[in-house]
């Protein structure tokens, strides 16, 4: 692939996406209560004495009684951050802030991130050891080799938590996962292959351990620093290096890769040539690892060796070997067994689970959102980064290893149970949602920005475009977009396709189609002249329908209803469809999807039946399986109504027409989200509590998901417009850059609209 797939974006982009909202990427919320001055009284003085006693009693009470069992510290000195060198301790926190978020999105991992301003390892091992008390385990991160084995080991010898350096055992974890399944793949076994490592930093070092812990025998593994193999007797070679070397006559790459089955590269850019690839054994397998640039390109390397199988460290070629596949996971299993250490015996079991996963069928949602070609095979040796089963696969098989192992002071007795408890601590919305991202990037389409003036707008537009969801069309006055671009800091504004509804020669047309459309609603030429020159959402609608754009943005400038009316005026609704908004309100463990929220004031049964189908389908095509409470002041007849008709009339459409979802109604919200309220009613046919929410008018559906939007708590994606003949998306007035590029996306996945 060419580098235009990769993630791109400016400098001012990148800073404004750190500031805004609030500074950073984490914070800090109360698990419990704490509204009254009972919760502060427990919370704090005086309640907080008979937790403390417990611990003082008895220490491992404190995964009882504190957040330490799930609570990891990301600790740097920022000595080797990201490939960029030592920049300081202050310099790294946006790193480390950034694992941390990586911590909690993908394994629900509580960490905070810690900087340490020194470079002195007896001080870092000093200051990192007397936090055990405060976490449950500890991820070293970006510290250099090889201050960085020293320091680990250490720590892993006085602290009684894990303790992991993911820059080493991250990587080594991955790359094992993907030369179990390369090896099985090419009917090779691991005590067999002949392995070169080049480079011999700490993620080298750590791969080259895994692997001979793995089976792979030590003197067929040959490593290489910059200044060639290392072997015995060698000068300036530490005790880490010492370690692996082995007695050969071969004294640089070039002489040592010849006949290798296996090149793993954690060093640097053109590193490989291909004559060198070509000197290799029949069906080489080459890890090319280097950040951010590998050694040489999968392409370099099929050219000269089409039978090669081919991983790197870059998400825009195949069998990426992504850390995030393993660390959070890793420490969840570790976490929930309250393990003392993160051994040899849980990296295996690791690098085996995510191997097996990787052979598995590949879930339909994924290999949606990846591609045709996410089946076990050459260029699927690794699982996906957003595999939702991962949650499941490698905390069980770490957890049980520790068990096995004897590093772990909880045992769990049922594993089926465990799998489902992990399971259920993530949101599948946010799983989703990234599979959604990866299928747009995989088929982009033409999103037409409305109010390409508007800086929110553009920042949407230039990030839709470099992170390869396909091309923005912006409307608006060419000069002002350019000179507002510019300010952004876009290198160059011209690139993009920008449509001026003064000057554009899609005008007539629209005019045209326009006035053969209302002429006969009280609109003259001249009328649908005017309102194609100088309105935004009618220009912008009429280039959709001529095909300009696959899809269309609005809203920043104008309130929903105005917006709507504009688009109405030149889009039809779908056939056989009714035009509603729905809001999706996504928390920790769960979403709810609340509708109709923008159009109908007071829906009819039909038409509540349509949006009760419609809103279900959507949450189906987001990863839930939908559960319907028609909602009403009333549970079932009590209160009596008279506004209960309407709504029990829509449930026995459904009746009829038997949808495949489970529904109920007239329900109060507390019956349709409390199960303990639920439980009261044993005929109600729900099984669990609802998470779609079908209101009984526009008033209750818009005032709800306003008012949860503004008491926080969760994250609100909408309105989400359905029922219109073409993809369009109306945002509120209040969003940000983040609201309308996730709408975009939304639009262009055709999960929406």
């Amino acid at each position: 692939m060419s580098d235009k797939s990769r993630v791109q974006f400016t400098e001012r982009e990148a800073l404004f996406y750190h500031q805004t909202i609030r500074p950073g990427k984490i914070e800090i919320i109360a698990s419990k209560p704490m509204a009254t001055q009972r919760d502060l009284s427990l919370a704090y003085s005086p309640g907080v004495a008979v937790p403390v006693q417990a611990i003082a009693d008895d220490p491992a009470t404190a995964y009882d009684y504190t957040a330490k069992g799930n609570l990891v510290a990301v600790i740097s000195n920022g000595t080797a951050i990201l490939g960029m060198g030592n920049l300081g301790a202050l310099a790294s926190k946006p790193v480390m802030e950034g694992k941390a978020v990586l911590f909690k999105r993908f394994a629900d991992v509580d960490s905070i991130d810690i900087e340490l301003n020194s470079e002195d390892p007896d001080a870092l091992i000093e200051a990192i050891a007397m936090m055990e008390p405060s976490f449950g385990g500890i991820n070293l991160e970006d510290i250099k080799a090889p201050e960085c084995f020293l320091i680990e080991q250490a720590l892993r010898e006085r602290m009684n938590i894990p303790v992991m350096h993911d820059d080493q055992h991250g990587t080594a974890i991955i790359a094992a996962a993907g030369l179990i399944n390369a090896c099985h793949l090419t009917g090779r076994k691991l005590d067999e292959i002949r392995v070169v490592v080049n480079g011999a930093g700490a993620s080298a070092l750590a791969c080259t351990s895994l692997i001979k812990s793995m089976g792979v025998r030590h003197e067929n593994v040959l490593v290489c620093d910059t200044r060639g193999v290392i072997y015995p007797g060698r000068e300036r070679v530490d005790q880490f290096k010492s370690a692996h070397a082995v007695m050969t006559e071969k004294r640089t790459l070039a002489e040592a890769i010849v006949g290798a089955d296996v090149f793993l590269g954690l060093s640097a850019k053109g590193a490989v040539t291909q004559d060198m690839i070509k000197t290799m054994a029949d069906q080489p397998i080459i890890f090319a690892m280097a950040n951010p640039d590998p050694e040489i390109t999968p392409p370099e390397v099929k050219a000269v060796r089409p039978d090669a199988i081919v991983a790197t460290g870059r998400s825009d070629y195949p069998n990426q070997v992504n850390n995030v596949l393993g660390f959070p996971f890793i420490f969840r299993g570790a976490l929930d067994v309250h393990a003392t250490a993160i051994n040899e015996e849980m990296k295996i079991a690791a690098a085996r689970a995510i191997a097996e996963l990787a052979r598995e069928q590949v879930p339909e949602e994924v290999a949606a959102a990846y591609g045709e070609s996410q089946q076990f095979g050459l260029e699927y040796i690794i699982p996906a980064p957003f595999d939702p089963r991962l949650m499941e696969v490698v905390p069980s098989a770490v957890a049980k290893a520790a068990m096995e192992s004897g590093v772990a002071r909880r045992h769990i007795a049922d594993f089926d149970a465990y799998r489902q408890e992990l399971k259920g601590r993530l949101n599948p919305t946010t799983s989703v949602l990234s599979q959604v991202y990866a299928q747009v990037k995989a088929n982009p389409k033409r999103m037409i920005f409305a109010e390409g003036e508007n800086e929110v707008v553009l920042r949407a537009a230039i990030q839709y475009r470099d992170f390869g969801y396909g091309e923005p069309i912006l409307v608006g006055r060419t000069q002002h977009v350019l000179d507002k671009m510019a300010e952004l800091g876009v290198a160059d504004p011209e690139s993009y396709q920008i449509e001026n509804s003064m000057v554009s020669q899609h005008v007539a047309p629209m005019v045209e189609m326009l006035y053969e459309r209302l002429k006969r609603r009280g609109f003259l030429q001249r009328d649908v002249q005017r309102m194609v020159n100088t309105d935004r959402n009618i220009f912008s609608a009429c280039l959709l329908k001529l095909g300009i754009g696959d899809a269309m943005i609005t809203g920043m400038t104008r309130p929903f209803a105005q917006s709507m009316k504009d688009v109405q005026r030149v889009l039809d609704t779908a056939e056989d469809k009714l035009p509603f908004g729905i809001h999706m309100m996504v928390g920790k463990n769960q979403t709810l999807f609340l509708a109709d929220t923008t159009i109908n004031e007071r829906p009819n049964a039909e038409e509540l039946a349509v949006i009760a189908k419609e809103t279900a389908a959507v949450a189906r095509r987001l990863g839930h399986e939908p559960r319907v409470a028609f909602l009403s002041y009333s549970t079932f007849g009590n209160p009596a109504g008279r506004w209960l008709d309407t709504i029990r009339d829509a449930v026995h459409i459904l009746d009829e027409e038997q949808p495949g979802f489970e529904y109920d109604g007239d329900m109060a919200p507390d019956a349709a989200l409390n199960p303990k309220i639920m439980a009261l009613y044993p005929f109600c046919r729900l099984t669990a509590p609802a998470n779609v929410l079908v209101m009984p008018g526009l008033q209750s559906a818009n005032i709800s998901a306003k008012l949860l939007r503004e008491i926080g708590g969760t994250t609100a994606v909408g309105p989400m417009l359905l029922g219109m003949e073409m993809p369009v998306q109306i945002v509120p007035m209040t969003a940000i850059a983040p609201d309308v590029l996730t709408s975009a996306v939304l639009a262009a996945a055709g999960i929406i609209g």
